[in-house]
């Protein structure tokens, strides 16, 4: 388990030490702040508090949509890159499975998507204090860990899509466009049974808050989330199963 951490570490540290990393972080800051202070202005009466200010921005159809973008473009060139760059020899000739090398590359960029949810939340939540004040009804706070929880759903889903597409294609650009391109996709509804196996429907688990309406009848909290688990086990398997047998050299 040690030797795993190490991994994830080595993982982060080297994804932290490029000129990019920062760059998300950057742009949801300004991103928060400006739109803070543009509501406040021009439509004042849109947001009572910092609470629903940040609820506001963390939902999938708020900013968080634009987190998820984010993630997939960082994730689209954990292993592409490796490869083009030839450094994913070295990991592979330190002794440690190449199981375990893949998984601390996932681990990293969840880790990196949840980084950037959470840095939304509490940007959101200190420009919607500053501008709008802390007053709050009761499930203010649900609403937060309702939408930021959807949101972190929302981004591992097409992460993992965006991850299995690098692995198979080794290119950043097929991985990224897929990834973006799915996002864009998940808006589209099909008004019809089978529609609800794929995984576009399923993939906003916030439209089950407050008694909301899912998109296409029969579909269920549960259902949705097992159907999310079944397409990231299926994006895993594929990763795994092809890194391994893939010839590296």
């Amino acid at each position: 388990m040690r030797s795993f951490n190490k991994l994830v570490i080595n993982e982060w540290l080297k994804m932290s030490k490029k000129r990019s990393f920062f760059i998300p972080y950057a742009i949801v800051a300004v991103v928060a702040v400006v739109l803070a202070w543009a509501l406040k202005r021009w439509a004042g009466d849109m947001v009572g508090s910092a609470f629903d200010y940040t609820a506001m921005m963390s939902s999938t159809h708020g900013f968080g949509q634009f987190v998820a973008m984010l993630a997939v473009i960082f994730t689209a060139g954990m292993i592409s890159s490796e490869h083009g760059m030839g450094t994913i020899k070295f990991l592979l000739i330190r002794g440690q499975s190449r199981g375990k090398v893949l998984a601390s590359k996932y681990v990293a960029a969840l880790l990196f998507a949840l980084s950037l949810i959470v840095w939304l939340n509490v940007i959101s939540f200190a420009s919607g204090a500053v501008l709008y004040g802390t007053e709050h009804a009761s499930g203010a706070w649900r609403d937060i860990w309702i939408a930021g929880g959807s949101s972190l759903v929302y981004s591992i889903v097409y992460m993992s899509l965006t991850f299995m597409m690098g692995v198979l294609t080794r290119s950043t650009g097929a991985a990224m466009g897929v990834g973006m391109a799915a996002i864009v996709l998940s808006g589209i509804t099909i008004p019809k049974s089978f529609y609800k196996y794929v995984l576009f429907p399923n993939v906003d688990l916030s439209v089950y808050s407050h008694g909301g309406h899912p998109p296409i009848d029969g579909m269920t909290l549960p259902f949705s989330i097992a159907i999310l688990a079944v397409y990231i086990v299926l994006f895993l398997g594929a990763s795994f199963v092809t890194f391994k047998r893939r010839d590296i050299a």
